[in-house]
């Protein structure tokens, strides 16, 4: 089992969604990132700000793949931050199925250039339902936004039990359609290195789709996102080996509320 690396969130995990504050420029991922950091209000006093997340997708898609055999899952995500660390928690719970997933995972952002940013982390996961299982990952983004309407990024996470890694590109552009809210199409390109698969190594699924995000007052935000997931070749190989006929492909949606103080 691969967790979706959504919210943290990672939650991607979570987690679905990303989280933008107010104040902040938009910064919206798409559903998969690791990021916490992304999340939490950016601020330089050093003091201890929180983020709590709700959320919910239509299905557990992780690496183009559906990870459960029958419905969505359900998010929850406490996150604290003290200037560039951030320390998370975050349950997975399936909405039609015997299944939950726990993340614990620690982030460490930093600014490179103006535009160029980063983090890396380690997140512990633990797997209950037909099988218990359990995963250390390790990870790192970066990320150039210089213009809203362009924003570059790259992801990277290296899992210890596959003893291979995981690379997405990314492109999002941010457009502010009123004053707090913003719309936000993407495309993700996505190459597995023995992280899901040995047989084969290079593009593993193609995803695009479309973020928004409405700040509400006191520093709630609802967020939600479509999107689309095209299978390639590491993907159809699984399914070949696995005598799986059928269509690869995944469409699935999410809705978030955060709140951080």
């Amino acid at each position: 089992m691969r967790k979706a690396k959504q919210l943290a969130i990672t939650i991607p995990l979570l987690i679905g969604s990303s989280f933008v504050f107010a104040g902040e420029a938009p910064n919206v991922d798409d559903s998969h990132s690791t990021r916490i950091i992304e999340k939490l209000p950016s601020d330089d006093s050093g003091q201890v700000q929180a983020l709590f997340d709700l959320g919910w997708d239509s299905n557990y898609i992780s690496e183009g793949r559906d990870n459960l055999d029958k419905g969505g899952i359900y998010w929850a995500t406490a996150a604290v931050q003290t200037e560039s660390l951030s320390l998370y928690a975050t349950v997975g719970r399936g909405d039609s199925q015997d299944y939950t997933e726990w993340n614990f995972g620690i982030e460490y952002g930093f600014n490179l250039t103006d535009n160029l940013a980063g983090s890396v982390g380690y997140q512990r996961l633990e797997f209950y339902g037909d099988e218990r299982s359990f995963d250390n990952e390790l990870f790192g983004v970066l990320e150039y936004a210089a213009v809203d309407w362009l924003v570059p990024s790259v992801s990277y996470t290296y899992s210890t039990e596959a003893a291979g890694y995981f690379v997405e590109v990314s492109i999002h552009s941010n457009w502010d359609l009123a004053e707090s809210f913003t719309v936000s199409p993407y495309i993700t390109q996505g190459f597995d290195f023995q992280y899901v698969t040995e047989e084969h190594d290079g593009a593993n699924h193609f995803q695009f789709g479309v973020e928004a995000e409405y700040e509400m007052p006191n520093h709630w935000v609802l967020s939600g996102h479509v999107s689309r997931s095209i299978a390639q070749e590491d993907i159809k190989l699984e399914a070949r080996n696995n005598n799986t006929k059928g269509s690869f492909d995944e469409t699935y949606a999410g809705i978030h509320l955060s709140w951080s103080f």
